[in-house]
Parts: C-alpha cells; structure tokens; sequence
C-alpha cells in the first residue's frame, strides 16, 4: 500500500512547478533547507496552524516511496515525525492535487485523504 504524504502551497506556486517539471518548495522550504511535508494524522493540524483563512491552496497527495533517502522523518511540532524532503519533488511522485477551499466555517474543507475526492 502507498504511504502518501501531503504538501500545502498556493495554486500560483503549484502552476509555476508543473511549468518547470519540478516543485523546489515554498519560501520556507528554500529557507530552511528542506520541503515541508505532513502525514493523514497531522496535516489539517498543519493547515490550521500555518494557513488559517488562506484561500487558492491545494493539497498535494506524493507517494512517500519514490522519494527515496532524499526523504527524512524528524521531530518537529510536539516531538512528531514530520516528513522532509531534502531535494526537490519530481512531479512523477505526485499521486494527485485537488483544491483546499475554505467552508462557511472559515476552515478548510479537506478531501479524503486516500483518494483526494471530495467528501
């Protein structure tokens, strides 16, 4: 079974990476060396605690396997493992993209998280 895990970034940033073949990360993956991930358990932390209200972001579903050694487990929030990816993400590891819109609640609305199809 594929273990997958989860990238958060605009749509802007998203479109620029499929143009080039290569997501290389945000403005935070680039400062701090490495492409934030998340797993199923702590990715709508993650959205909540870093892009509250945001809009125009999309949730990106990759296929842990095929990043190979580039990808390390290491503590982060509260201890937790969180995936990085040291190197750039080739778009052949993206399983699928689908769009994180905000509910009437003002928090994001997330997609089954195995098949990324809307509830």
């Amino acid at each position: 079974m594929t273990e997958l895990i989860y990238k958060i970034c605009s749509r802007i940033l998203w479109d620029d990476a499929k143009t080039t073949g290569v997501f290389k990360g945000a403005e935070i993956d680039l400062s701090d060396g490495y492409i934030h991930f998340s797993t199923a358990d702590q990715v709508e932390t993650t959205v909540a605690l870093h892009f509250s209200g945001q809009t125009d972001l999309l949730l990106i579903a990759v296929d842990a396997a095929l990043l190979g050694v580039s990808l390390k487990y290491e503590p982060s929030r509260g201890g937790d493992l969180f995936p990085h990816l040291y190197g750039d993400l080739s778009m052949n590891a993206v399983q699928w993209v689908c769009p994180l819109p905000l509910g009437n609640d003002g928090r994001h609305v997330f997609p089954d998280l195995k098949t990324g199809v809307s509830k």
